[in-house]
């Protein structure tokens, strides 16, 4: 007998059950979340990024998502917060974002044929209740090897100029992706299913399916 709902899978309806902020500017990080069909204030955090003396990638990433969250929390102290922090590390390095096209040359022609770790920290943050929940997501990317035509080319486009690492996968800069182990969402700048997660763990969202 045939299984009338093979092939058939419920759609999934998540919904904001308290009202949040995301402490970024991000619109990757906004995009993801839209998607979802969430409703959410947008509160950029103004905080310095620079890298401590002996901080480790994942320590940097962490320390810096909480920071974003703490500062945009104390402005709405009602309102959980999301923070958030991506970096892209090769070599134990970070890469930042890059300040001129020779910057992103070199950050590009350092990533060329290897793979590296494409770092993210996040902080779910209330300021009224001292709550916070705190993860970090690490996913590996590896990049096709890239001539300098091409890495030429795609810095004219722009677009690595915003982007930690000066790429970007959800852009045109896919065309260099070979391969990404890991959270694909994180390497985009949030990683959905661990803060989704964290955002109903703390009754922030509700997520179901409907037949």
């Amino acid at each position: 007998m045939e299984n009338q709902n093979s092939g058939k899978g419920e759609p999934i309806s998540c919904f904001t059950q308290q009202p949040f902020v995301l402490a970024s500017f991000s619109p990757r990080r906004r995009q993801l979340l839209k998607m979802l069909g969430l409703n959410f204030e947008v509160i950029p955090a103004n905080v310095r990024e620079d890298v401590l003396d002996g901080e480790s990638p994942r320590e940097h990433a962490a320390r810096l998502a909480t920071a974003k969250a703490i500062a945009v929390g104390k402005t709405v102290p009602n309102c959980w917060i999301i923070g958030a922090d991506t970096i892209v590390v090769i070599d134990g390095v970070i890469l930042g974002k890059p300040k001129s096209e020779e910057d992103a040359f070199l950050m590009l022609q350092k990533l060329s044929g290897r793979e590296h770790n494409v770092v993210t920290g996040f902080c779910v943050y209330h300021h009224n209740t001292n709550q916070s929940r705190n993860g970090v997501i690490t996913s590996l990317v590896t990049i096709k090897k890239l001539d300098t035509s091409e890495i030429k080319a795609y810095i004219k486009t722009g677009e690595p100029f915003d982007k930690a690492g000066a790429y970007a996968i959800q852009g045109i800069g896919m065309f260099m992706i070979k391969k990404i182990s890991g959270s694909h969402t994180n390497v985009i700048g949030l990683p959905v299913c661990e803060v989704i997660d964290t955002l109903k763990s703390v009754g922030v969202v509700q997520c179901s399916g409907k037949g």
